[in-house]
């Protein structure tokens, strides 16, 4: 796959290359690419979310038995 980028984008392009944080400028679009579909899939996720059926309502019990069942679950790792 070719991609033409107008001068000025080439440049911020090896800009991004020339300060060390990818090692050439088709990493750099990968991890722009990977970027985009991490959005993509967080936006998916609000969506579905925003959609969904109301929850309980959260309070100190909720919170409490969520501690409980991370300690149950570290115990078990621990051990397994």
């Amino acid at each position: 796959m070719n991609i033409s980028l107008p001068d000025t984008l080439k440049s911020f392009v090896d800009e991004q290359v020339s300060q060390g944080s990818y090692g050439t400028s088709s990493e750099y679009v990968r991890e722009l690419i990977r970027k985009d579909q991490d959005r993509l899939h967080l936006r998916g996720l609000l969506l579905a979310g925003a959609a969904s059926a109301p929850a309980a309502p959260v309070d100190p019990a909720y919170f409490e038995g969520l501690r409980d069942r991370v300690r149950k679950a570290a115990k078990v790792g621990v051990r397994g």
